[in-house]
C-alpha cells in the first residue's frame, strides 16, 4: 500500500468513525441508527447520490433506505436534487447542524402545541359545564382545578410559541451568539452560516 492509498484509507476511517457518532445521535431526534447512516454518508459525499449509490454504500435494503431517505426529507436534514437529463432522484446533506436542529425542534414544538391544545379545546366546554352548572360541589371543585391547571398549562405553550419563533426568525441568536462574525442579523430568518 502506497502512502497515498494509505492517506485516503485513514481519511475514510476517520468519516466511518464521524458516521458512527452520528448514526447514535440520531435516536435523540427519534430517529434510528441506520436513518444516522444514511444520512452521515451524505455529510460527507461530494455529489449527490441517488438511492442505489446510497443502498451500496450503506449496505441496506433499497425499502429501508427509501424509508430513510423520506424520514431524513421530512426532518428537512437533506434536500432532494435533480439531475439535468436523469429521472432518478437524487440527495444531498443539509450540513448545517444548527438548521437540522432548529428545524427539528420546532417541528417538535409545534406538534406538541398542536396535540395537547387540540385536547384542552376538546375537554375545555365539559370542564366548563361541570364548573359552572355541576349538581356535584366536589365536581365543580374538580372540574375548576382541571380549568386553572390548562389555563397555566398554556402559558408554557404561549412560551413555545414564542421560543420556536425566535429559533425559526433569528432572534434566539442574540441571546445565545454562536460567534461575532457569524450570527445572524436580528430578524433575519435562519438560513446557515
Amino acid at each position: 500500500m502506497t502512502k497515498l492509498e494509505n492517506e485516503f484509507d485513514q481519511i475514510q476511517e476517520a468519516r466511518d468513525v464521524i458516521i458512527r457518532g452520528i448514526a447514535q445521535t440520531m435516536e435523540f431526534y427519534g430517529l434510528t441508527p441506520s436513518i444516522g447512516r444514511i444520512y452521515g454518508v451524505l455529510y460527507f459525499a461530494e455529489t449527490p447520490k441517488s438511492l442505489d449509490e446510497i443502498k451500496d454504500e450503506v449496505a441496506m435494503s433499497k425499502a429501508t433506505v427509501s424509508n430513510g431517505l423520506r424520514e431524513l426529507l421530512d426532518t428537512d436534514m437533506i434536500t432532494k436534487v435533480w439531475k439535468k437529463g436523469d429521472r432518478k432522484d437524487y440527495y444531498i446533506a443539509v450540513k448545517d447542524f444548527f438548521k437540522n436542529f432548529i428545524n427539528f425542534f420546532v417541528k417538535q414544538l409545534r406538534q406538541e402545541r398542536k396535540i395537547i391544545l387540540k385536547a384542552y379545546n376538546q375537554s375545555l366546554p365539559a370542564l366548563e359545564e361541570i364548573a359552572n352548572n355541576g349538581q356535584s360541589e366536589v365536581a365543580k371543585e374538580k372540574a375548576m382545578k382541571d380549568i386553572a391547571s390548562i389555563n397555566k398549562t398554556k402559558v408554557y405553550f404561549d412560551w413555545t410559541l414564542h421560543l420556536t419563533d425566535a429559533l425559526e426568525t433569528g432572534e434566539i441568536f442574540n441571546y445565545l451568539p454562536l460567534s461575532d462574525e457569524d450570527e445572524p442579523k436580528k430578524g433575519d430568518k435562519y438560513n446557515g452560516y
